[in-house]
């Protein structure tokens, strides 16, 4: 059975907006404590970050499926979207998987945002490079496919993304804007990707036509 592409467009845009609530409720989790949180706390929003990210990528599978058929011309940008998305997205499940590791194995509660040392440059440097790479690819694959504010917004998120790949010189003080694992590196700059993420979902979900079905009968 052969799925309509409109329906794969909306699967697609829904999986990103989705995916996007799931992580911008996990976000302020991190705020919660002034110290170490509870294991309560790092288990439910790195629970709520993974559904998140297995949801993104189907949004990955999805936009390089969406620019073949739409716009085969950039068949290409769109495959490197998809491949920068999921790099980035395998990344980030790691990096929770090292957190979620090592608050299960401390007897005392931990901050794994200091404590896990090898999180600091894959949530910071690492991330930022793919997420930019995948904006950047992004934009020019949907170029055709979405509204002007969609590739404008996806250039100058690149270049924040790509504005904080040196931060790996700059410590691992969390509440430093710039550290390799401030909050600036990894919770602004991701909390900006999620809203962004939010709303291209939506924006991919209303702008794929009608079903074929729908438009034949409404014809008729």
């Amino acid at each position: 059975m052969t799925m309509d592409i409109n329906k794969i467009q909306r699967i697609t845009g829904a999986a990103a907006f989705a995916g996007a609530g799931c992580t911008l409720i996990e976000l302020p989790l991190y705020f919660v404590y002034a110290g170490a949180p509870p294991d309560a706390n790092v288990l439910t929003r790195c629970l709520l970050g993974l559904v998140g990210i297995t949801l993104f990528i189907v949004f990955m599978s999805g936009i390089a499926y969406v620019v073949r058929q739409r716009d085969p011309e950039r068949e290409w940008f769109g495959s490197l979207a998809a491949r920068a998305g999921t790099a980035w997205l395998t990344v980030v499940m790691v990096s929770t998987g090292l957190e979620v590791g090592a608050v299960i194995a401390a007897p005392e509660p931990i901050d794994p945002t200091i404590t896990v040392t090898g999180t600091y440059i894959l949530y910071g440097t690492v991330s930022r490079l793919l997420e930019g790479l995948f904006l950047v690819a992004f934009a020019i694959a949907a170029a055709r496919l979405l509204p002007r504010w969609c590739i404008v917004t996806s250039w100058a998120l690149a270049a924040v993304n790509f504005a904080f790949v040196p931060s790996l010189f700059f410590g691992n003080t969390p509440a430093e804007f710039y550290a390799a694992n401030g909050w600036g590196t990894t919770a602004t700059v991701g909390g900006l990707t999620m809203l962004w993420l939010f709303a291209i979902g939506i924006a991919l979900y209303r702008s794929a036509p009608a079903d074929q079905y729908a438009l034949s009968a409404t014809s008729t």
